[in-house]
């Protein structure tokens, strides 16, 4: 499901100049819940005006301009207002003391004028160049979004013809390796298939990497004409075995796979991983309670909390006009904000900021189709075979409401070839895990569960036979 972004936006610095120089690079690395994020202040002076640009190597943004600095008694601040960022920091020698703040959310944060590099994260599963089978950056054409696509074909052999599966990214911007949380899901997944004979097509989601297109304005089923155009690419391939094309959707995916095979007799088989079985706005209401049961939430906060995004998440599923509903929302959060003293706002962040960006969330294009949309219609039109796996502690997309609603849906429509698995003691990323909390994420070196990868092999083989 969707993961923190750290948002990076145009800014313009104007520092009052002082005794104490602040001119040069300022290097340093936020760590978010296991990413790692290099950034860079670079301070110039011209006369007795400093200005600033801010680099994110790792995004690959350089140059960026910034919003407000104030540089006074060694006391340094750097606001991104379109972000609601904050830098606060203190001069002291050759560094600089502070914290990174945005949404209310705080990270401590040191800049040195020496060069920092990312702390080792240590995945034991990631695989190292040079491979043992043939690997080829690609791109193909969505024709339906006039936008290219970039992503890696890998092939047992660079000769031969292989069956192939495409991978399918969960919700919010990913590359092709699904990277989160210090894990390259996806890169493990198409490796270990490679090497067990079966051709993997993985990709950079629309806007992100070396992909073109807007993101932040698409939906689920915007991303299914993705998904189509990656077939229709794989068969120009000699190499591809036409009738053997699968799709592996994780979590937004794997409701975005049952979508694109519904209506497409070239999909042979696909497989949901973490794959959405009830309504949207049902699995969040539900996401968010075991999550803050899970994180220690108080009984009495958590039902007030699912209370209210219920009335909420209702009035985004009834809406026809999204402006009214915009509206709506803004006077129903104001209104629950005047009668709840207990609502915090981020510090940093008026009333108002803090519902306008309330609503863009809830109303965004992708949040309303994804809070509408039920699976089960579109799963009882899918006739290939379906795999259908979740793990225990899968606290995202909890594997009793959703494999049980998949299997019956999928039955339903005639579906004989439908096999469901729970995975014991393994979270939303099927990582062997203590709870399933998403704060586990990045404190476990395991990317994905060798368990988990032979069955989900071993299945598509007998698919392919």
């Amino acid at each position: 499901m969707r993961t923190i972004t750290i948002l990076l936006l145009t800014l313009f610095l104007s520092i009052t100049a002082t005794a104490q120089d602040i001119t040069g690079k300022w290097n340093g690395v936020l760590k978010v819940q296991g990413t790692q994020l290099r950034l860079v202040f670079n301070v110039t002076k011209s006369g007795e005006v400093l200005n600033s640009t801010m680099d994110s190597p790792d995004q690959g943004a350089n140059g960026i301009p910034v919003t407000k600095t104030t540089f006074e008694n060694s006391k340094i601040k750097f606001e991104v207002a379109n972000a609601r960022i904050e830098y606060d920091g203190e001069l002291k020698g050759n560094e600089i003391i502070g914290t990174f703040k945005q949404g209310g959310q705080e990270f401590p944060m040191n800049l040195s004028r020496k060069a920092i590099e990312k702390e080792f994260v240590k995945r034991p599963q990631e695989p190292v160049k040079p491979f043992s089978y043939y690997s080829e950056d690609v791109t193909f054409q969505n024709l339906k979004a006039n936008i290219t696509l970039a992503g890696t074909l890998t092939l047992p052999k660079k000769e031969g013809v292989f069956p192939v599966v495409i991978l399918i990214s969960g919700s919010g911007p990913q590359n092709r390796d699904e990277e989160l949380l210090g894990h390259k899901p996806f890169l493990v997944i198409s490796d270990y298939l490679t090497k067990n004979g079966i051709a993997v097509l993985r990709y950079d989601d629309r806007g992100v990497g070396e992909s073109k297109g807007d993101f932040k304005t698409a939906t689920s089923a915007d991303f299914g004409t993705d998904v189509e155009s990656a077939i229709t690419y794989l068969k120009t391939r000699k190499e591809i075995n036409k009738k053997e094309i699968g799709l592996v959707g994780h979590s937004e995916g794997g409701l975005i796979a049952p979508l694109v095979a519904s209506k497409s007799k070239d999909v042979s088989f696909i497989v949901l991983l973490a794959g959405t079985g009830i309504q949207g706005d049902k699995l969040l209401l539900l996401q968010q309670e075991l999550i803050a049961k899970a994180n220690g939430a108080s009984e009495t906060d958590i039902k007030k909390s699912i209370q209210t995004n219920a009335k909420l998440f209702e009035m985004v599923v009834q809406s026809h006009d999204n402006q009214k509903l915009k509206t709506d929302l803004k006077s129903k959060l104001n209104e629950i904000i005047e009668n709840d003293s207990t609502t915090k706002i981020p510090n940093g962040m008026t009333k108002d900021q803090y519902i306008s960006l309330q609503v863009d969330q809830i109303a965004s294009p992708w949040m309303q189709y994804f809070m509408k949309y039920n699976p089960e219609p579109t799963l009882k039109k899918v006739k290939c075979p379906v795999l259908a796996v979740n793990g225990e502690k899968d606290l995202q997309v909890p594997p009793k409401e959703n494999l049980t609603a998949i299997k019956n849906a999928l039955e339903k429509g005639g579906n004989k070839n439908v096999t469901t698995i729970e995975f014991a003691n393994m979270n939303h990323l099927f990582q062997q895990c203590a709870t399933g909390s998403p704060n586990e994420y990045a404190t476990i070196e395991q990317t994905f569960s060798p368990t988990a990868l032979k069955e989900i092999t071993n299945w598509i083989k007998e698919q392919i036979k």
